[in-house]
């Protein structure tokens, strides 16, 4: 009883005030966080805990009415780590990674497309489903990437080379599941959907205008904030900017990460490498990382793991994902030459999956062709839901403490992370 009268409590609160949910969700973050970071453990994990614990699989203190504005962070977040991403792009460092980058996420996102897609089937998933599941395979998610190597202050060979890797994912995703979704169309109502022409034409078209809107607003920014990019007035305006790019995104139904990952790429090369700008941006990302990872927490269904079927087929799914990211990454690796450190541990960091795969199976979910389909159809769409479902509750959870071990590892930081963590000891036991 005692209980429910807390959590109603809560509930009371946060349902009539945003600002208090918002705060439920940063204090709920910052204490799981500090949990996780004396567990070693990445804070992202226990960001993640924290939404999980505060949304509807646990105490669901979070009213449903405020969804809109936790989406409206969400996106928010999501375009500043794009937009961060979009900084390693500067063309000395692509000239000397771009090839190899290129043949890495080419194998990757197609082993996972395939491996995926064969697994699905041997299990007993219909092959048109199976297909789908096998495109949304191949996305990986960028902000726990970007968080885990912003809390490490990782640079190098490693991150350049993963930072590529993460948007050619992204794009190679929209591609793969606008054919895979067009055949699986064709297979469970021929003639009653779009061909495989005009969902890869579409395809094209949004990551094309995707990308030329990033590039024009990133030459927007440079314009405006190139004199003086560590200014405050260059940061409001940058900010102002990326969000319109965000929103513009959004609402025209056009790629959001691709977008704003051209913009910061088209600032960088402008200015020549100089990073001040992105320097500026830095210290006001933390809490809104929070939020993104709060909130993606909280929107996780921890039942679909007592479905049998679903566990069965959610397990096949991350197990075969897992083995072509890290298998497609290594073969790669050894065949563009990549140092062996980096090839040994790159593919680990690979394994998170969240926004652009729950994206895909949102348009599945809204398409016209879905929803004509029969019952027993829709039992299988159903299905697709809850394994991606699963696979994002397990990645998010299991994925950001091996890429940052991996992250470590490949990018050759162990004994300046020991040392790191000696002198923090040190300095705890001087007090």
């Amino acid at each position: 009883m005692n209980s429910e009268v807390f959590t109603g409590f809560f509930r009371s609160i946060t349902s009539s005030h945003a600002l208090a949910a918002i705060g439920v969700l940063l204090i709920g973050g910052y204490l799981l966080g500090k949990l996780s970071g004396r567990l070693r453990l990445p804070e992202i994990t226990g960001f993640i805990l924290a939404g999980l614990l505060l949304g509807p699989g646990g105490f669901d203190v979070l009213p449903h009415l405020l969804e809109p504005a936790f989406q409206i962070l969400s996106q928010a977040a999501l375009a500043l780590i794009a937009f961060t991403i979009g900084a390693e792009f500067h063309w000395p460092k692509l000239k000397r990674i771009g090839l190899q980058v290129a043949v890495i996420g080419l194998i990757e996102v197609a082993a996972s497309f395939a491996l995926v897609a064969g697994v699905m089937r041997l299990l007993g998933l219909p092959l048109p489903f199976a297909l789908i599941l096998g495109a949304i395979a191949s996305a990986t998610a960028p902000a726990a990437t970007v968080a885990i190597v912003q809390s490490l202050r990782a640079r190098g060979r490693y991150i350049d080379i993963l930072y590529g890797l993460v948007a050619l994912d992204d794009a190679g995703a929209v591609m793969i599941f606008a054919v895979a979704f067009a055949v699986a169309g064709s297979m469970l109502a021929p003639g009653a959907g779009p061909g495989a022409g005009e969902l890869v034409l579409h395809a094209g078209l949004e990551i094309g205008i995707s990308l030329l809107g990033g590039l024009f607003l990133g030459a927007i920014i440079y314009w405006v904030a190139h004199r003086r990019p560590d200014s405050n007035e260059a940061l409001i305006f940058a900010l102002g900017v990326v969000l319109l790019l965000a929103g513009l995104a959004q609402g025209l139904g056009y790629s959001l990460i691709l977008g704003s990952m051209a913009g910061g790429a088209a600032y960088v090369n402008l200015v020549g490498g100089d990073q001040r700008l992105f320097r500026r941006i830095e210290p006001i990302t933390p809490p809104l990382y929070a939020l993104f990872f709060v909130i993606a927490g909280a929107e996780l269904q921890p039942l679909v793991l007592l479905q049998p079927e679903i566990l069965l087929l959610g397990l096949g799914y991350v197990g075969a994902r897992a083995v072509s990211k890290y298998g497609g990454v290594f073969v790669g690796g050894a065949l563009t030459g990549v140092e062996p450190r980096i090839r040994n541990y790159l593919g680990l960091s690979m394994l998170p999956q969240a926004g652009v795969a729950l994206g895909l199976v949102l348009l599945v979910r809204t398409s016209p062709l879905v929803a004509a389909l029969p019952p027993e159809q829709q039992l299988h769409i159903g299905a697709l839901v809850n394994v991606v479902l699963f696979s994002v509750l397990i990645s998010e959870l299991v994925g950001p403490p091996i890429s940052r071990f991996a992250i470590i590892r490949g990018n050759d930081m162990e004994d300046t992370w020991s040392s790191s963590k000696s002198s923090t000891r040190s300095a705890a036991r001087s007090r």
